[in-house]
């Protein structure tokens, strides 16, 4: 069977090119996407928040989590697991908004966990976070799927 070679940066690294849909599942090449946001951008903490923010209330957890990605592979040690238990969470949002409860439910609790010990550095709201991810959660296991990931999108920071 023919295969179209893999997209690769300049490093070689596997990148798809092809458009992917609002919950990040690739699209046929030739289809309209929605925009993703660049990766590799090192933003401030604030300006990581406010975007992820701003693509979960558009319903786009998928590319919240890829700015989350970005946070985690460029902030200090010590706030890694911060970003990336967000961006667990926004992962877990994505499963359930596609259906996959099992996943969803798995990398909410994941997420949860690893954003517990926190307190709430940069206002990020750990509790209500917490909190917003055993509901969630609760819900999966009674077959609450799929949800709506705008009407889902939870609240990052306190203020």
């Amino acid at each position: 069977m023919d295969r179209a070679p893999r997209d690769r940066d300049s490093d070689g690294r596997a990148r798809s090119a092809r458009p992917r849909d609002g919950l990040g599942r690739p699209l046929p090449y030739g289809r309209a996407g929605v925009a993703r946001e660049p990766e590799g951008v090192v933003r401030s903490p604030r300006e990581t928040l406010e975007t992820a923010q701003r693509l979960l209330d558009e319903g786009k957890p998928f590319h919240a989590h890829e700015v989350f990605e970005d946070a985690w592979k460029s902030r200090p040690e010590p706030e890694r697991d911060l970003w990336q238990g967000l961006a667990q969470l926004a992962v877990g949002l994505t499963h359930a908004a596609r259906g996959n409860a099992q996943g969803g439910a798995t990398l909410l609790e994941r997420g949860a966990e690893r954003i517990a010990g926190y307190g709430d550095p940069y206002d990020v709201d750990v509790s209500g976070l917490a909190a917003w991810a055993r509901d969630l959660t609760e819900r999966l296991s009674r077959g609450g799927t799929p949800v709506d990931p705008r009407a889902e999108a939870p609240r990052l920071t306190l203020v």
